[in-house]
C-alpha cells in the first residue's frame, strides 16, 4: 500500500509543469525519497541554489497536489539545493561548485530578516550540549512555571528525531487541521503544545536530512495557530546542528537557556552550545544545573552523585546568569514519566518553587532584564 501511494505521489508530481520549462521533476531526479506516515507525506525537491526562489511557488503547488491525493491528508515539501543521488550532473560538473564558500563572508549574517511569529511576543530556546541531561523535563516544567507567573505560554518540541513532549505532557491525540493550511496545537495543562511526535507514531523513525528538518521546524513555527502568547518555549534537540541554526536564523529568539549536569563531560558540551548561541547573536539567559544533588528519602543524607556546583562555576566563568539547581529526585522522574509534570502535581512543593525561581530568572533576562513598565490606572 505504501509503495503504491508513493507511486501516486510521484505520478502527481510528474504531471506538474516546472517553472524552468524543463522536464518533470520526477524524470529529472529532483524528488528525494518519499516518506509517508499517518497520511502525511514528506519529501524534498532538489533544485539548483540559483533557482530556489523561482521554484518556491512550484513547491507550494506540489504540496497542494500531493495533499489532494486519496490516502494523503497533507504534505510537507522542502526545497534543497542538493543534487539527487541518481541524477545526472548538469554540464561538465567541475569539482568546486560555482558559489564557492567565501572566507570573508561570515560577517554577512541575515540579521534583519528574522520576522517574528504573529501573536507571539517572545521565543526562548531550552538547549543542551548533549542528550540525557533532562533538558525536555526542564523545558516542560519551566513552561508551566512561566505560566504560573501569569504568562500565556506555548511549547514547541523542536527535537524532530527524538520528540519527548507528547509523553511528558500525556498527549496522545493528533492535531487537527484548520482549513488544510494550518495546524491547531493541542492543549496540556493550559499550555499550547506542538511536536512532530504528535504527527507520527511513537516508534516511527524520522530518517531525515538537514533540509527536511529545517522545513518541518519552519512549518511548526509558522503554520500552527498559536494564537496570542506571551512566550513560546522551544525544546531544542541536543547538540549544535541544523535545528539550532534554523531557530537562530528564522525567528528572533529572545534568548536561550542551557541545561547541564554538574559533571565535567556535560559542561564541556554545554560550553559548545553556549558558544554556538553567542556566535549567532542569541543572548544566553543562563545555565540550569539539573540532577544537581540527591537527597536520600530514608536518611535525608545528601549525595552529590554527578559532582556539584560545576554549572554555577561555569556560569560565573563565562559571565552568564546561573538560574538554579534542580535535584536528582524520584518525584520529578515519576511525574514526568506519567505525563503529569511536578509543577502541576505538586504546585506548592519545593520542586515547583525551584522551577518558578528559574522562570523568574529567565524573565529577568529577557530584553536585557528590563522590568515591565508599571500600569497606571486612572479611576
Amino acid at each position: 500500500m505504501s509503495d503504491a501511494l508513493k507511486q501516486q505521489v510521484r505520478d502527481a508530481l510528474a504531471r506538474l509543469p516546472t517553472p524552468d520549462g524543463g522536464g518533470d521533476v520526477v524524470s529529472r531526479g529532483m524528488v528525494s525519497d518519499i516518506f509517508i506516515a499517518d497520511r502525511k507525506a514528506f519529501f524534498s525537491l532538489q533544485v539548483p541554489a540559483s533557482e530556489a526562489e523561482r521554484f518556491e511557488p512550484f513547491r507550494q503547488q506540489a504540496e497542494k497536489a500531493v495533499a489532494s491525493l486519496p490516502g494523503i491528508a497533507s504534505a510537507m515539501v522542502a526545497l534543497t539545493a542538493e543534487r539527487a543521488a541518481g541524477s545526472a550532473p548538469r554540464a561538465p560538473a567541475p569539482r568546486a561548485p560555482q558559489p564557492v564558500p567565501q572566507p570573508s563572508a561570515p560577517a554577512a549574517r541575515p540579521a534583519p530578516q528574522k520576522p517574528g511569529i504573529p501573536g507571539i511576543r517572545s521565543i526562548i530556546a531550552v538547549a543542551s550540549g548533549k542528550g540525557g541531561v533532562g533538558k525536555s523535563t526542564t523545558a516542560v516544567n519551566l513552561a508551566l512555571a512561566l505560566q504560573d507567573l501569569g504568562l500565556k505560554v506555548g511549547i514547541l518540541d523542536a527535537d524532530i528525531y527524538g520528540p519527548s513532549i507528547p509523553r511528558l505532557l500525556a498527549l496522545r491525540d493528533k492535531p487537527q487541521s484548520a482549513g488544510g493550511r494550518t495546524i491547531i496545537p493541542l492543549d496540556a495543562y493550559g499550555l499550547k503544545a506542538m511536536s512532530m511526535g504528535l504527527l507520527v507514531d511513537e516508534e516511527t523513525p524520522m530518517i531525515w536530512r538537514g533540509p527536511m528538518v529545517m522545513s518541518a521546524l519552519t512549518q511548526m513555527l509558522r503554520e500552527v495557530e498559536w494564537g496570542e502568547l506571551d512566550l513560546l518555549v522551544v525544546d531544542m534537540p541536543p547538540g549544535t546542528g541544523d535545528a539550532q541554526l534554523t531557530m537562530a536564523q528564522q525567528v528572533p529568539l529572545a534568548g536561550a537557556v542551557i541545561v547541564s549536569t554538574p559533571q565535567d563531560l556535560s559542561l564541556i558540551d554545554a560550553r559548545r552550545g553556549l558558544a554556538m548561541f553567542r556566535k549567532v547573536d542569541v543572548p544566553v539567559l543562563g545555565i540550569v544545573e539539573n540532577m544537581s544533588y540527591f537527597i536520600a528519602p530514608d536518611t535525608g543524607a545528601r549525595y552529590d552523585i554527578f559532582g556539584h556546583g560545576g554549572a554555577r562555576q561555569e556560569a560565573e566563568r563565562l559571565g552568564v546568569p546561573f538560574l538554579g539547581e534542580v535535584p536528582l529526585e524520584m518525584k520529578i522522574r515519576e511525574t514526568s514519566d506519567a505525563g503529569k509534570p511536578v509543577v502541576v502535581v505538586e504546585p506548592d512543593g519545593p520542586h515547583a518553587k525551584t522551577y518558578r525561581d528559574i522562570a523568574a530568572g529567565v524573565l529577568a533576562g529577557i530584553d536585557g532584564g528590563r522590568p515591565a513598565a508599571p500600569r497606571i490606572v486612572f479611576e
